[in-house]
Order: structure tokens, then sequence, then C-alpha cells
């Protein structure tokens, strides 16, 4: 066992673990810490790893051999391979010099690892005055029913042919939102369903793909998706629309929760926090 849980413990102000980002506050055990470390070694995905979902081999992995682990702080870097590479380390602790010392060892290990980009990933308390970066937000499914959405949000597959036939003309126009590889991987039958809602007899909004999956403590979690609409269809309640359908999706395949990050002070942001979702903290992310 390389982590003490009461040195690590006390300094987890956000749910938030490197290579499997935010996980469920009953997930949050030295395990799960362990787990990432032995994954570093194999390069497998571990068996809850949202990411496994997609195949491949895992494109992170922990720099064990330079984490820093002692009673008033932990640093745990990390290296992908994604793109130029990054080197992340998360910094947890509640140490005044603590970013400091943590954009110290991100510049260090980009360097030796001749990678382009070097961040420090700071976990906040829910608490926290003034948050800013990512909130991550927990829609409890157990608390109370979701109800069908008022509109019309369907699978793709559901939707008559021509209408059907617009999803790759939407795919590709909002690829920077993930919809062009949610595409591809609708093509070759590797993920579960996608909703999508329709005007004019075209695709203008979808989110998917909907899957639920065990997480570490066998809980059943509803995945995180890709959702995009169209920019000539926004400002019509789609969003609140597509996030409804999404959760009454997840509680009736019996997800037990889901977890949502989204960006502090925007739509998303306050679309769930008006949906009385709860707040577990938040990230942000400095570029060392």
């Amino acid at each position: 066992m390389f982590f003490r849980w009461d040195w690590l413990r006390p300094v987890l102000t956000a749910p938030i673990v490197p290579t499997l980002g935010p996980v469920h506050p009953d997930a949050l055990t030295s395990g799960i810490f362990e787990d990432i470390l032995r994954a570093a070694d194999t390069r497998d995905f571990l068996p809850y790893d949202k990411d496994r979902r997609w195949g491949g081999e895992k494109g992170e992995r922990v720099l064990r051999e330079d984490m820093v682990h002692r009673r008033e702080r932990t640093l745990i870097p990390t290296l992908a391979h994604r793109g130029r590479g990054t080197v992340r380390v998360f910094a947890y602790g509640h140490q005044d010099n603590l970013v400091e010392e943590a954009a110290e060892l991100a510049a260090r290990l980009a360097a030796v690892h001749d990678v382009a980009s070097a961040r420090v990933v700071c976990p906040l308390g829910p608490r926290t005055a003034h948050p800013h970066g990512t909130r991550i937000q927990l829609k409890d499914f157990t608390t109370g029913p979701c109800p069908t959405p008022d509109g019309p949000v369907r699978p793709v597959t559901a939707w008559p042919a021509a209408v059907r036939g617009t999803f790759a003309t939407f795919a590709r126009d909002m690829a920077a939102d993930g919809l062009a590889f949610l595409h591809t991987r609708m093509q070759a039958d590797q993920c579960g369903p996608v909703l999508a809602t329709a005007a004019a007899g075209r695709i203008v909004g979808a989110i998917g793909p909907m899957e639920v999956r065990p997480d570490a403590i066998g809980r059943p979690q509803l995945m995180p998706q890709y959702f995009a609409v169209l920019p000539e269809a926004r400002g019509q309640g789609l969003g609140r629309l597509f996030w409804k359908a999404a959760m009454h999706w997840g509680q009736r395949h019996g997800a037990a929760y889901q977890l949502l990050q989204t960006e502090i002070g925007g739509p998303s942001d306050s679309l769930c926090r008006s949906e009385g979702l709860t707040s577990l903290g938040s990230s942000h992310t400095i570029h060392a």
C-alpha cells in the first residue's frame, strides 16, 4: 500500500481522482487511489473507468515515481500522450505554497517527458467562496422520480429514415462538441442509444450515448454523454429538455446516479443548479 488514508482523506476537498476524474463520494477510498497506481504499471483500463467503453489503451497514466505524499499534501502527476502531450499534477492539500510546488513539479516533468503542456489541477470544496473552473454535480436517481420530458426527444433510430439521415450532417457541424466521434461509434454499433430532437425535418440536437455501468463500488452509474444543439436552435429550452430526457432514461434503466461536470457560470451549470443537483465541489486547472 502506498497511500496513507489518514494523510490523504483530510485533503480531499472534492471527489476527483487522477486519470478517472470525478467519482461518487462513497467510492472515494484509498483503494481507488491504489487502483490507479496498479493501472499505471499495466496501462490497462480499470474495470470501472468511464473511458473503458471507447476501447484501446488508456491514454493517461500516473507517474508514480514522481508522486509526493506527505501528511499535509499529496501531489499526483499524470502523463497523457494525446496531441503534443500533457503532464497534469493533481494538488491535494491546504498549504499556501501548494500550487507553486505543484507547478514546479509539472514543468519539470513536462521537460523530462518532452511534452508541450504542464498543468496543475486544484480540487476545491463545495463551500469555496468564489469557485471557478468546472463544477462537479450529483444527480441522485433514488430520491424521486424523473418524469418523461415534455418534448419530442427519442433515439436517433426511432426517427423516420429521412430525419435519421440528417444526423451525419449534424454530427459534422457539431464536431467540436464530440458529435463526429460519437457518430463513428454509432456507425460501428459500439455505443448505447443516442437521443435526438428534430425540427423542419432534420436533427437539430442530440445527447448520448446512453449507457449505465457499475462504478468502483458496484453502484450503477449513468455514464457521461456528449451533448450539442445547433446554434440556430438554441434559446428554445432544448438544453433542459435533453437533460430531462437523459435523466428519465437513466432512472428507467436502473442507474443510481450521474455525475455531471459543468463550467461554472455557464448555461449547463445554471440549469443543473436550478434542477436541484448537489454540488460536490469543483476543479480548477492552472497552466504551469
